[in-house]
């Protein structure tokens, strides 16, 4: 038997909460992409980084402060699903003026996958729409990372 709502205040509610609970100067800021692989290093799970692929993003106000970290999606060894609904849902949220694409490569390989290129590329031009620039991508591995903008790829 099928159930039907009789009344809309049975229907989800959604709430948007934007607290800005911490002084905004105190905020790292992020000018480089040593910079931005510096701050990766003391907020990753490197005891995981060669077993799960993880995607994040890291949201940056108009003076390249970070408002936060923010986990996208956990895979396995060989990929995971940075969804673009979630990102930029996310991104907007906590009122971000630009975005920086993160994940790992368990391989320890540096190289961008073809998937890598077309979801960077793919989330440019959302953001460019939502003038929400995704600024750069990194991919981190043990040993280093890949910068996208530092690379030519952005």
């Amino acid at each position: 038997m099928k159930k039907t709502i009789n009344n809309l205040n049975q229907v989800t509610e959604l709430k948007l909460v934007y607290n800005l609970n911490y002084r905004i100067s105190d905020r790292p800021q992020i000018n480089t992409s040593i910079e931005v692989y510096n701050i990766l290093k003391e907020n990753w799970n490197f005891e995981i980084i060669e077993f799960l692929e993880e995607f994040k993003i890291i949201l940056l106000n108009r003076a390249n402060r970070i408002l936060g970290i923010m986990p996208i999606s956990v895979g396995g060894t060989a990929g995971t699903i940075a969804d673009p609904k979630v990102i930029f849902v996310s991104a907007l949220k906590c009122n971000a003026a630009s975005i920086i694409l993160v994940h790992n490569h368990p391989s320890g390989n540096l190289k961008p996958s073809q998937a890598d290129i077309e979801l960077t590329r793919k989330l440019k031009v959302a953001g460019q729409f939502l003038d929400l620039p995704v600024i750069e991508h990194i991919i981190l591995t043990k040993d280093g990372y890949l910068s996208f903008a530092d690379e030519g790829m952005m």
